[in-house]
């Protein structure tokens, strides 16, 4: 009998079993591959997840993999380019390692911590005892079906959760897909910085990443999902045309990897907690990758899940209570981020009040890394997009409450 089982061992999964196990719990952690295996990622882990990694001891780890430190942050709006640092109190580097690296990390971690961890195991049923979830059945590495129990299961499983979909936890905020995006890795490219440019009607990366490869994504609207896959490389290679500067960047550079692709990218929350269970990570909430907030978002609600799950396991609150603060804490806390993901997704081009703000950012550093940190989740939006503070910015008497 384990106190938690976690199901899914990636940036969700992993840093939620490690931080149970770190305070004494019993804790299962299974996962469908072994590691160090690769998923679909957007890589980016901005410094207020970073700040998670370092306080938890595994940031150093991270960066000796040849993981570079990342100090700035562009976005190339075409006529102009803004680069700012992102604002932060103690981790004020970005980082973006290979999902090959990062998660292998994590995982050992939660083994370290006392977590155990079965890979190549697949989950193939939630036990439940009439509302209850109380179990799972799983398939091990030798392909024996066992059953296990625990007082709580976790979903850190992604947007497709097993959990979520046997309790039927109810989706709210919800809205379609608005992107698609592929990705691929180049050596030979000049890039030390993360590049955002903005085009029409497409957005495009610039990301360092492990032993010197960059990482570029390239997203279209997701209505032209089926256009972009029918010649995915060539789709792909007129839209790194649309940026002259990137595209000679790219001249100099040469392909590695083959193409990844991310589709069905829906926006929602979901109610992430019940009798026997919870979610985190992308099971639990789950927005465009556009702002690259993921992988920081799911190490933020590791820590505040398990938080919860102690505080109603040691009885200083009920579990309920305390799993009802988790999901509305959580909920408050990123709306903000959420709400703006899903208007950049549009890529639609900036409206006149936005492109004034820019052109004001121009000649304001200071204001510009504050920008550049409500991208990073380092400044609250709602407190940079205020009415006054746009007032402040631009030195004009519009108020800019169109922005967001």
């Amino acid at each position: 009998m384990y106190d938690v089982i976690v199901i899914g061992a990636r940036c969700a999964g992993s840093p939620t079993a490690m931080l149970l196990a770190r305070k004494g719990y019993k804790v299962l952690l299974v996962d469908k591959v072994a590691f160090p295996s690769d998923t679909i990622s957007t890589h980016i882990i901005w410094p207020p997840g970073a700040s998670r990694l370092k306080h938890w001891g595994l940031l150093d780890t991270i960066l000796s993999s040849n993981c570079p430190k990342i100090s700035k942050v562009t976005l190339d709006l075409g006529p102009f380019a803004l680069t700012g640092s992102p604002l932060f109190s103690e981790v004020v580097e970005v980082i973006a390692p290979r999902r090959t690296v990062l998660d292998k990390i994590l995982a050992d971690a939660a083994v370290n911590a006392g977590a155990e961890l079965r890979e190549n195991c697949v989950v193939e049923e939630i036990i439940m005892d009439e509302n209850r979830v109380t179990g799972i059945r799983c398939r091990n590495k030798g392909g024996s079906l066992v059953r296990e129990n625990a007082r709580m299961v976790i979903g850190a499983d992604g947007k497709n959760s097993i959990v979520a979909r046997t309790v039927d936890a109810q989706e709210y905020n919800s809205r379609q897909p608005l992107t698609c995006w592929y990705y691929t890795y180049w050596s030979g490219m000049p890039v030390e910085d993360i590049v955002l440019y903005s085009v029409p009607n497409r957005a495009i990366g610039a990301i360092p990443t492990n032993d010197g490869l960059t990482c570029l994504p390239v997203a279209w609207p997701a209505n032209e999902f089926h256009d972009y896959r029918s010649d995915i490389e060539g789709n792909y290679m007129k839209t790194l045309e649309l940026n002259k500067s990137l595209a000679e960047l790219v001249r100099q550079g040469k392909r590695e990897e083959r193409f990844f692709g991310m589709a069905d990218l829906r926006n929602f929350f979901r109610k992430s907690s019940g009798p026997g269970w919870a979610l985190v990570g992308d099971a639990g909430y789950h927005k465009d990758p556009i702002t690259a907030q993921g992988i920081s978002d799911a190490i933020h609600a590791a820590e505040m899940l398990t938080d919860a799950l102690d505080a109603g396991f040691s009885g200083k609150e009920t579990l309920e209570k305390a799993l009802e603060h988790y999901e509305l804490t959580r909920d408050e806390e990123v709306m903000p981020m959420y709400e703006f993901t899903c208007d950049w997704a549009t890529l639609q081009p900036p409206p006149p009040d936005m492109e004034y703000l820019f052109t004001a950012l121009r000649e304001n550093q200071v204001e510009t890394n504050r920008f550049i940190g409500t991208l990073a989740g380092t400044v609250p939006i709602p407190e940079f997009f205020s009415p006054e503070n746009i007032q402040r910015i631009t030195g004009t008497m519009e108020t800019g409450s169109n922005i967001t």
